[in-house]
Parts: C-alpha cells; sequence; structure tokens
C-alpha cells in the first residue's frame, strides 16, 4: 500500500490565524540561509565541467539573499508586534542558540557577493561587502558573548540535557574570519586588508578554542548519557562544522598573509602563518574525519527508530557543506586527486540532502506546522 502526502489547499491551514506566522517565527529559520547559502558556493567552485552549474549556484545565491531579507523582515516583524513573547527567547536554552545562525547566513552572502557579484557588477561591490562583513562581525561576537553569559546567568541547562546546538552562537565567529580572509585579497588599500587580517585571525582565536572546548565537553555528555532525543538528531553533525570551518580558516588566512603581512612591515611573518595554516589545515581536517564518520553512525543508529521533520534537519547541510568546501581547498593546495574526488562525492550528498530538507521545509512551512516557538510556552521559557 502507497501513501499520499495530503497538501491543504488553503496555506497555513495548520494555523489559527495567519499572523501566527510571525509570532511563531524564530531564529531558527536562518539555517536555512545557511545550507541554501553553502550549496550555492560549493557549486560555483565544483571542478566538475557541467554545463549551467555556475548559473544554478548564482539563482540560489539569489534565493538565497531573498530568503535572509524575508527572515529578517518576519523576525523583526515578531519584535515589533510581540515584543513580550519575542524577548522570552533569551531564556530558552536551545532556541536562543540559534542567533548564531544570523550571522551565519549572512556570512554566506557576502561570500556570494565576491563570488558572483564582483564578475557580474565590477570592482563596486567590493565597498558594500566590506561593509555587510564589518556588520557581520559585531552581530557575531554579540553572539559569541552575550548568549554564553546568559547561559550562565539565567537560563537552566544540565550535562544531560547538553547537544551540539551550544556551538551555534560561538561559531559564528570563525566563519566571518573565513570571510573576512575572502575579502582581504580585494580590498585596494594595504591597510585596509591589514586591519581585516588581523581582525579575522582575532575571530578565529575568539570562537575555536571556545569551540573545542564545548566539544570536549559534548564528548563527555555523550558517553555519560548516550544520544539525545531524536528530534536533535541532526545536532550529531553540527560538531563538523567548528572544526571545518577551523581548518579553512587557517588556510584562507594563510593564504594572502605573506603580502599583506609583509606591506606593513612585518616580513617573514606572512610565511610562517601560511605553512602552520596548512599544516593547521590538514590536521583540523583529520579530525572532521573522525567526526563525520561518527555523525554518519549516529545518524544511522536515528533513522532505525525514524527521525521526525523540524528545522533541526538543516543542521546537516551547513557543516556537510563547510567540510566539504576544506577538502575541495586543500585539494588545490595540495594537488592531491583523493581530496577533489571526495570533495566532489560530499558536495552531491550535500545536493540531495538540500533537495530533501528544502521540499518538507516548504511543505511544512505552507501547512504551518513549522511555524513553532517553544518560547512562548512558560514551562520552557523565562523572561528577562
Amino acid at each position: 500500500m502507497t501513501s499520499t502526502v495530503f497538501i491543504p489547499r488553503k496555506p497555513f491551514s495548520q494555523l489559527s490565524a495567519p499572523r501566527e506566522v510571525i509570532r511563531q517565527f524564530t531564529p531558527n529559520w536562518f539555517a536555512v540561509t545557511m545550507g541554501t547559502g553553502i550549496l550555492s558556493l560549493l557549486l560555483a567552485q565544483l571542478p566538475v565541467p557541467i554545463p549551467g552549474l555556475y548559473r544554478l549556484a548564482e539563482a540560489l545565491w539569489v534565493l538565497n539573499i531573498g530568503l535572509f531579507i524575508t527572515f529578517s523582515f518576519l523576525y523583526i516583524a515578531r519584535w515589533v508586534l510581540f515584543f513580550d513573547e519575542a524577548r522570552r527567547v533569551f531564556g530558552h536554552s536551545t532556541v536562543s542558540m540559534f542567533f548564531g545562525t544570523i550571522p551565519m547566513g549572512l556570512a554566506t552572502i557576502i561570500n556570494g557577493l565576491l563570488l558572483f557579484g564582483l564578475p557580474r557588477w565590477g570592482d563596486g561591490v567590493i565597498p558594500i561587502a566590506e561593509t555587510l562583513w564589518w556588520i557581520d562581525v559585531v552581530m557575531s561576537v554579540a553572539c559569541g558573548v552575550l548568549i554564553p553569559f546568559m547561559m550562565f546567568t539565567r537560563q537552566q541547562h544540565s550535562i544531560d540535557q547538553m547537544t551540539a546546538v551550544w556551538l551555534l552562537p560561538v561559531v559564528a565567529a570563525e566563519v566571518a574570519a573565513v570571510s573576512g580572509g575572502l575579502l582581504v585579497p580585494h580590498l585596494a588599500q594595504t591597510h585596509a586588508q591589514f586591519s581585516v587580517l588581523i581582525a579575522s585571525y582575532v575571530l578565529w582565536g575568539f570562537s575555536v578554542p571556545v569551540a573545542f572546548s564545548i566539544l570536549t565537553i559534548l564528548l563527555l555528555r555523550m558517553a555519560l548519557h548516550k544520544l539525545p532525543h531524536e528530534s536533535m538528531a541532526a545536532s550529531s553533525w553540527l560538531a563538523l562544522g567548528p572544526i571545518s570551518t577551523g581548518a579553512l580558516g587557517l588556510m584562507v588566512l594563510g593564504a594572502d598573509s605573506s603580502s599583506v603581512l609583509a606591506a606593513n612591515g612585518l616580513p617573514g611573518v606572512g610565511e610562517i602563518a601560511a605553512g602552520l595554516g596548512l599544516i593547521g589545515g590538514i590536521i583540523l581536517w583529520g579530525v572532521g574525519v573522525w567526526w563525520l564518520l561518527m555523525a554518519v553512525l549516529i545518524t544511522l543508529r536515528y533513522l532505525r527508530d525514524g527521525i521526525p521533520f523540524n528545522l533541526g534537519w538543516w543542521g546537516f547541510t551547513f557543516p556537510l557543506g563547510v567540510f566539504a568546501l576544506t577538502t575541495l581547498k586543500l585539494g588545490v593546495v595540495l594537488n592531491l586527486g583523493f581530496f577533489v574526488v571526495m570533495g566532489t562525492v560530499l558536495v552531491g550528498c550535500l545536493a540531495g540532502l538540500w533537495s530533501l530538507i528544502m521540499s518538507r521545509t516548504l511543505a511544512g512551512a505552507y501547512r504551518g506546522t513549522l511555524f513553532v516557538s517553544p518560547c512562548i510556552a512558560k514551562l520552557h521559557c523565562a523572561t528577562l
């Protein structure tokens, strides 16, 4: 017997009123922009001569901009129309972590501006990208400090309830660091290059050591309390994010360090940064392989009993995408076909995952079932 999926004729049929879309809107939705953005960047850099692939990647980037603007409008509207309920997010031990997805989603748009916007519109996009990057930096630093501060002072946490979502507010800074490294060679002034490069290294240090501290605690939690609830199944992939981004950041920042630091009175330091970046990137990539294999095994374990669909499924996409991007980068730098082949396979897996998750997201959004804010439930939230 085959089953069919019932799609109601009217949108938001599962909501009591259309305005519930705004009232129930949460930062979790920005994870969609992260997954869509990383796929667009990967398709454009895939070393496979497929006709129309670059145009498809560019179209996904434009779609991502539209999604980011739409989500921003909806979330701002929630704060304007439902302020008392919206501010409860700071007391929620899970939803508040997703504030980190906002600057990370913006970072994929900035990277796309350099990859797609520059050849289409010329150097005029560079000042826009630089301005957006500094905005992204401020948002990332704020998430990396204020959300953990809320964890320490207002929220209720326990080691047995911990998941990898703790990483989200912290990792945003290292994603901004990678974007800064990509921006550096496009800046005209040497002082601006130097400022962005140093700021990016600071952002890397601001994020990666803290992320690895969280990963250490996560390993202990998994050993003592086993796997989290199946609704958090995708969170097992989030650990791959900071490892891969950390590796990519070291390589990207090291690539232009030699010329930038030499132009600012620090000759010789750049060569060291480039060498350490490559070696550090390879080592962290190896750590990422361990987490990738572990995430696959954990997901297979979850699949035995079924994984309920929710927005958390987008947690499968961005970490896998960054790992694929790092793998392809190593293939280019080391000129080893193994990394190119593996990266290409990972991109194919990501494209399949994105298609599946996006189709279910569109269906859930149309019905209204994905517009659920746990922060409205008094049992789960604390007010400021």
